[in-house]
């Protein structure tokens, strides 16, 4: 968990740097530049990142969004409960992992966390997702559509431009959790309203949610 520093506003097109991220592949995103264009109308907006600390990640959102970003690796404490056997006490933990103040987050990054998680531990983290957002704040969020693969595996998201994802393979020990239907998906987000839905022909469904206004 960490703070990181408020970024410069210059505008950016894309990071050969994240483009390059070795020979990951690329697919294309056509929510995340709908989440931005959500967060550019507010002034020095802020972020929170569910991912592992990217550095080309934090300069993209810093210079399209000049923001400040609250990064919370959630995939790092799943894994940590899933080596200790203790995944029973996930949703407690996520229960009590975010210490900022209601309202306090312009957008959340959640990436397919949600796809890792038991239905108790999703809403306990949704809960919470909810509580933070600030009323028209935005949320963005991936959903498998097929089958999980045998071999446990984490996808991790670094970001080549506002229309393309570099999705990077990283190990294991929690496997995605049995896909959920979209009925799971708005009952879970049941205080957002989904405002895009796109399904992806890599089998992955990116949804973009709004928090209603006051």
């Amino acid at each position: 968990m960490g703070l990181l520093d408020r970024l410069n506003t210059r505008k950016t097109e894309s990071h050969p740097a994240a483009r390059a991220a070795e020979a990951a592949p690329i697919r294309p995103t056509k929510a995340l530049k709908k989440f931005l264009t959500s967060l550019t109308q507010r002034e020095s907006p802020v972020l929170l990142d569910l991912g592992p600390v990217v550095g080309s990640n934090v300069s993209f959102f810093g210079e399209q969004l000049g923001c400040k970003i609250f990064v919370e690796d959630i995939y790092a404490e799943i894994e940590r409960h899933a080596k200790q056997d203790a995944l029973e006490k996930l949703p407690e933990a996520l229960a009590k992992r975010f210490a900022q103040a209601d309202g306090a987050v312009d957008g959340i990054l959640c990436w397919d966390i949600v796809d890792y998680l038991s239905r108790p531990a999703a809403s306990a983290l949704a809960t919470q997702l909810m509580r933070v957002l600030r009323p028209d704040g935005a949320l963005l969020a991936f959903f498998g559509t097929v089958a999980p693969p045998p071999v446990p595996r984490y996808t991790k998201y670094i970001v080549a431009d506002e229309s393309s994802l570099v999705y990077r393979d990283a190990d294991a020990t929690r496997g995605r959790q049995p896909v959920l239907v979209n009925r799971d998906i708005l009952k879970l987000f049941d205080g957002l309203r989904v405002a895009d839905s796109f399904l992806l022909q890599h089998n992955v469904r990116e949804i973009l949610f709004r928090k209603p206004a006051a």
